[in-house]
C-alpha cells in the first residue's frame, strides 16, 4: 500500500466466493483467464478511473486459479481527497473490472456438477444498453449479443470472439480465440 498523505479518503473491497448461486449450492469455484490481456485492461481500467473522479490511486486485482468458500476473488483500492471519490472510484472499478475484462468463472456445486457462469459481456461500445450499465440480469446479454453478432466495432471485434450461439462455449474456446486475435494483432 502506497503512502498518500494528500489523501483523507480510502476505500477498499474484496469479493469473496459465496457458498450459492442461483438456487444452488456452491463448493468452490476455479477462475481463469488469459493474463496478458486481462492484465492490460485492468491497467487500463484503472488509469481512466484515475483521470474520471480525479483519485490519486486506483488498484484492482482479481485471483485467478481454484477458489475455496470465503476466499477473496477480487481486491480494490482507490485512494482520493475525499471518501466520496473514493467510493465511487473504487465501485465502478470493480463493476468494470467484472463486466469488460476477459476472466472466466467456473463454479462446481455441491451436487458434483459444474458450470462456467455466463459473465456479463465485455464489449463497452454498445449503446443500448440499460439505464443500469452493470445490470446483473442475464437477459440484456442475449439482446446484445442478437443484435450485434457479427458487426465490426471501433474497439475490435470482441462479439466475433463471444458469438452467442444458444450453447455456452467451452472456456478453452474463447481463450484460444482471445489468443489468436491477441497473435493477430
Amino acid at each position: 500500500m502506497q503512502y498518500f498523505p494528500e489523501c483523507g479518503g480510502l476505500a477498499l473491497f474484496a469479493g469473496t466466493v459465496r457458498n450459492h448461486h442461483n438456487g444452488k449450492d456452491v463448493q468452490s469455484l476455479k477462475y481463469t483467464a488469459y493474463k496478458p490481456l486481462a492484465e492490460k485492461m485492468i491497467r487500463q481500467i484503472e488509469q481512466e478511473i484515475e483521470q474520471k473522479y480525479g483519485v490519486s490511486y486506483v488498484r484492482v486485482v482479481h485471483r485467478i486459479g481454484h477458489l475455496n468458500i470465503g476466499e477473496v476473488a477480487i481486491y480494490a483500492v482507490a485512494r482520493s481527497d475525499h471518501r466520496r471519490e473514493a467510493f465511487a472510484a473504487c465501485e465502478e472499478a470493480v463493476e468494470r473490472v467484472k463486466h469488460e475484462v476477459p476472466v472466466w468463472k467456473e463454479e462446481f456445486y455441491t451436487d458434483g456438477s459444474s458450470i462456467f457462469v455466463e459473465g456479463c459481456c465485455i464489449r463497452t461500445d454498445f449503446n443500448g444498453l440499460p439505464q443500469n450499465r452493470f445490470n446483473h440480469d442475464a437477459s440484456h446479454l442475449v439482446f446484445q449479443h442478437q443484435q450485434f453478432q457479427n458487426q465490426k466495432t471501433p474497439q475490435g471485434t470482441f462479439h466475433k470472439i463471444f458469438p452467442l450461439t444458444g450453447q455456452q462455449q467451452t472456456q478453452q474456446q474463447n481463450k484460444q480465440a482471445i489468443q489468436q486475435k491477441v497473435t493477430d494483432e
